[in-house]
């Protein structure tokens, strides 16, 4: 069988450039979160089965890559259904894997506890682009802090990370699952129907106000808790604080003290943010996990066209691992789409060191070459990156190639010198 040299569908290559970037951003999450106080940790990318497909990952867990039993587990011809064929899968995102790891190490951690994660996840999802089927996702999580503490750090230790990258005048959305809840309880939905009542509400943004009607008629709501559900987005057009308004008319579905929590964290991270963002009450916010519980967010960078990013609080999902009440509450943003942009707009890394290269003529001889190397190696020690590397026949093509990937300076050396 011939071999192939382009990557599995859906994965991709990474050019020097390209993960030049990736490795700065890296660097600034990391430096940025530590700074809030989040600690960097690392799960595996292989997860137990039985993990991955809880009901807990949404539409993410028909996209699992399933691993097949090795050895004697593996019998092809006693298998009655996939559960006997496959008990691991590559993690889809980056939740899942780390509930697991703080219900492993629980009384080895402090509280509450702020954990950093970067890493690659994987989806069998139909590859376009700006998708693929493998991608990293960088989220930072608190668990263990029952207050609203925890969804203004996460707000603020995200948007501070975004002003360093350069971003400006984004916006991130915010709800709480419970204000949802309300509006449909309100409304006359039955309780079972809120998941398909909020997935549809979802589309409110491409489908507009009579899209979402329509088709919550179409789903076989009545007519009278569809003119009542939208009657609240309607009213909500000429409040100036959404959130107090909705906590007074629903007064008597919500939950206690939903709507003054959510008022307390807009107006806390107003109050203390030091970078240029719009913070803004968005009733129309789902968030497609069906884990979140209460506050939920997601990022707008205008002109991208789709959310750079999102999170929310989960206080149940630790609870399926340790049948103990867990709170949690975590950010994460889109990694690969905010390096696309950077790569759109020609980002170059700041303060790097002058990169240069030493270009040496083909049959040098081995004494001149070591003093070459020695001349590299004090450059080197003072802190300037030096590639060495023969002097290709194209010079100029070469000198090219070496320029885009970040090299100033060339310096060349020649068997016997120019001139003589």
């Amino acid at each position: 069988m011939a071999l192939t040299k382009k990557p599995v569908t859906g994965m991709k290559d990474i050019l020097p450039q390209e993960m030049q970037i990736r490795d700065y951003l890296i660097g600034l999450i990391k430096e940025t979160y530590k700074s809030f106080g989040f600690t960097p940790i690392e799960t595996p990318v292989v997860e137990n089965l039985p993990n991955l497909t809880s009901k807990q990952g949404g539409d993410n867990e028909k996209l699992i890559f399933k691993i097949m039993k090795r050895g004697e587990k593996f019998n092809l011809q006693t298998a009655t259904c996939e559960e006997d064929l496959a008990d691991s899968g590559l993690r889809y995102d980056l939740t899942v894997p780390l509930v697991r790891y703080y219900s492993n190490h629980v009384n080895e951690l402090p509280k509450p506890f702020k954990a950093l994660q970067i890493g690659p996840v994987f989806r069998a999802d139909r590859p376009q682009k700006g998708r693929f089927r493998q991608f990293y996702q960088c989220d930072i999580d608190i668990l263990g802090e029952a207050g609203n503490l925890a969804e203004i750090e996460l707000i603020l230790a995200t948007t501070t990370l975004l002003g360093k990258i350069g971003f400006e005048g984004f916006t991130v959305h915010i709800n709480d699952r419970r204000i949802l809840k309300a509006m449909a309880a309100y409304s006359g939905f039955p309780e079972d129907s809120y998941d398909k009542v909020f997935i549809i509400l979802d589309k409110m943004d491409k489908i507009g106000m009579d899209g979402v009607a329509a088709e919550l008629v179409e789903s076989g709501f009545s007519q009278e808790s569809v003119d009542k559900y939208l009657s609240l987005f309607e009213a909500l057009k000429t409040q100036e604080d959404g959130i107090s308004y909705l906590g007074e008319a629903l007064k008597d579905v919500m939950e206690p003290g939903a709507a003054e929590n959510l008022s307390e964290i807009v107006n806390s991270v107003r109050a203390t943010s030091t970078t240029p963002f719009n913070l803004k009450f968005d009733p129309t916010l789902v968030r497609g996990m069906s884990y979140y519980t209460g506050t939920i967010f997601e990022i707008e960078i205008t002109g991208l066209g789709c959310s750079a990013g999102g999170g929310g609080r989960y206080d149940e999902m630790v609870g399926k691992f340790t049948n103990m009440k867990t709170p949690a509450c975590g950010f994460s943003i889109g990694f690969e789409r905010i390096i696309t942009i950077l790569m759109d707009q020609g980002f170059q890394v700041p303060g790097a060191a002058n990169k240069k290269a030493y270009l040496l003529e083909k049959n040098m001889p081995t004494d001149r070459m070591c003093e070459i190397m020695k001349e590299a190696q004090a450059e080197r020690e003072q802190g300037t990156p030096v590639l060495i590397a023969v002097m290709a026949k194209n010079k100029k093509f070469q000198k090219e190639q070496l320029t885009a990937e970040g090299y100033t300076e060339f310096k060349e050396f020649y068997v016997k010198p120019l001139g003589e």
